[in-house]
């Protein structure tokens, strides 16, 4: 019993690892929300920042995607290659705080807003609750 702990405890710190080499500048990831016809939608989009598999922030602009999370915050990101497959499921929240808007931002985003503080700019947060990981061969699934 040990050792399937050892080893979950590994493909869940290789899952952490992938995910934060994904983060800023040039990974991505996708998005499934629940489109306000209730039927789901899937966006490829950059992580920014992550925290082990517990959340997960994007930055984005008012629009579809807050619609979207307004209607239904049920949420799922994957993260996937030829060697691995990362299914995280949680629920999101849009985040308008200037104080987190400042932390987020990147020079990238400068391209869409006019800085931080630009009203149609928002951090999108992902947290999660369950996991499927594909890491090695193996599959692992979990509650955090």
């Amino acid at each position: 019993m040990e050792n399937n702990q050892e080893r979950n405890q590994e493909l869940i710190q290789k899952a952490i690892d992938i995910i934060q080499d994904t983060c800023l500048p040039d990974g991505y990831c996708t998005l499934a929300l629940m489109d306000t016809d209730n039927r789901p939608i899937i966006t490829t989009i950059t992580p920014s920042k992550a925290s082990g598999l517990e959340w997960i922030t994007f930055c984005s602009g008012y629009g579809t995607r807050t619609e979207r999370i307004a209607f239904r915050p049920d949420a799922c990101v994957c993260f996937n290659s030829n060697t691995y497959h990362i299914s995280l499921k949680g629920r999101m929240e849009v985040i308008t705080d200037p104080a987190i808007k400042e932390d987020m931002w990147y020079e990238g985003l400068s391209l869409h807003f006019s800085g931080p503080q630009d009203p149609g700019y928002v951090v999108l947060k992902f947290i999660a609750d369950s996991y499927t990981l594909f890491i090695d061969w193996e599959t692992i699934r979990g509650t955090l």
